[in-house]
């Protein structure tokens, strides 16, 4: 069966001319480049590989004979042998092949990525935000282009170290006995290679990097999240022979004065009087965006302590798709009057609008007892159960006559 896997990915059909394939690349390229959509690197790669395979005659003819399978187990190794093919081959895309016969020592490391943390608002994550970010890295130097030496040849081999960039040197523990000992060359420095003082480059003083300070525009864009991640690729570190790492930018969202966030929605806590949970009430919501929310409640429709109602629609945006939201839900607390807020007479006139008492009936009997009811204070310790039954403990010794010195008398 006719392997077309490369065709499939860039959407194209096995007949298509150079032209066709060269111009849904453009297409495709256009919208999944890195820089308009950091998430479709991976995407990005495969894109780039069937592009360069079906834009070269002879790649492609050899891929239509034998297919991707075929060249690996043939040992068809021109392609480059990077890290793009490690992930095509390596279970990502294709699965179960290890790198075209044998060409995977070739391959580039692939540098350390660089984190960076982001403090944003709920405001920003609300309504979107660009923020400069101020970054400092390591680029290969351009006057030796990444050699280290004025001459642009590649450094030669460490003598010390014979170019391991590790020394190994033995130490006696006793009779017939000996620790092997590993530890970085001091003449390379641990790269295994060795530059004179009189040929290192005057840029980068032989160290074949120089530090630059480079401006990165973060887009928050509307809806992301706590910790989520922003990527540049190939914005860290560079290094000779070594593929730069991404730049990864983690949000950190700072805690809100108002509102708490759960996923899409958010959530607050809105505190009304007696007065407006029985008979009604109005009240503003300043959202993120700087509107006015107006929150209505008709009286008659009692609102109890720890109620939830719901205004739909006014959470957060949903990231990517910014016209849907989530909806902001509010807890309400009820404060109550303080002690004696009214006189007697004007209680019984509020108690004939309020909804009756349940009938109580008084138990009749000796078993009857009528208990004061007091106010609760934890710092009152002769209100606690142990402190009580401490007085009963007293009483009863006294009553007995067991208190220390005291002995019983008999007749």
């Amino acid at each position: 069966m006719a392997d077309n896997k490369l065709y499939d990915i860039l959407g194209v059909s096995r007949n298509a001319s150079d032209g066709e394939i060269k111009k849904q690349y453009r297409k495709l390229a256009k919208e999944f480049h890195p820089d308009k959509n950091p998430e479709a690197g991976d995407k990005f790669k495969e894109i780039s590989y069937a592009y360069e395979v079906l834009s070269d005659a002879k790649k492609r003819q050899l891929y239509d004979r034998v297919g991707l399978k075929g060249m690996q187990e043939g040992g068809h190794d021109g392609f480059g042998g990077d890290d793009l093919l490690s992930h095509l081959f390596g279970g990502g895309l294709f699965g179960g092949f290890s790198g075209f016969g044998g060409g995977g020592g070739r391959r580039r490391h692939r540098g350390e990525d660089t984190v960076h943390p982001l403090k944003v608002t709920m405001e920003d994550m609300y309504n979107g935000k660009t923020s400069k970010l101020q970054l400092s890295k390591n680029v290969i130097c351009t006057s030796c282009g990444g050699k280290g030496n004025k001459t642009g040849q590649a450094p030669e081999k460490c003598q010390s170290c014979n170019g391991c960039g590790i020394k190994v040197s033995y130490r006696s523990l006793g009779p017939g006995m000996a620790q092997q000992v590993q530890s970085c060359c001091n003449d390379c420095r641990g790269s295994g290679e060795f530059i004179k003082e009189k040929d290192r480059c005057g840029t980068c003083k032989g160290k074949k990097v120089c530090n630059e300070t480079k401006i990165l525009e973060v887009h928050v864009d509307k809806g992301m999240k706590h910790q989520q991640k922003i990527v540049f690729r190939g914005e860290g570190d560079q290094q000779p022979d070594v593929e730069a790492g991404d730049v990864v930018i983690i949000l950190q969202q700072k805690p809100h004065e108002i509102f708490e966030r759960q996923d899409n929605d958010l959530h607050m806590k809105h505190t009304i009087s007696l007065t407006e949970a029985l008979c009604g009430f109005s009240f503003v919501v300043h959202h993120l965006d700087k509107r006015d929310l107006l929150i209505k409640h008709p009286p008659g429709q009692v609102i109890k302590p720890g109620d939830v109602k719901i205004v739909t629609g006014e959470g957060m945006p949903i990231y990517k798709n910014p016209f849907e939201k989530g909806n902001l839900f509010i807890t309400f607390n009820i404060k109550f009057p303080e002690n004696h807020f009214a006189p007697e007479p004007m209680l019984k006139k509020l108690e004939t609008l309020l909804p009756p008492r349940p009938e109580f009936v008084l138990p009749q009997g000796e078993h009857v007892e009528e208990v004061d009811l007091v106010e609760y204070d934890p710092n009152d310790r002769s209100s606690h159960s142990g402190h009580r039954g401490e007085a009963y403990a007293s009483d009863d010794e006294e009553g007995h006559g067991h208190g220390p010195g005291m002995q019983c008398v008999h007749q």
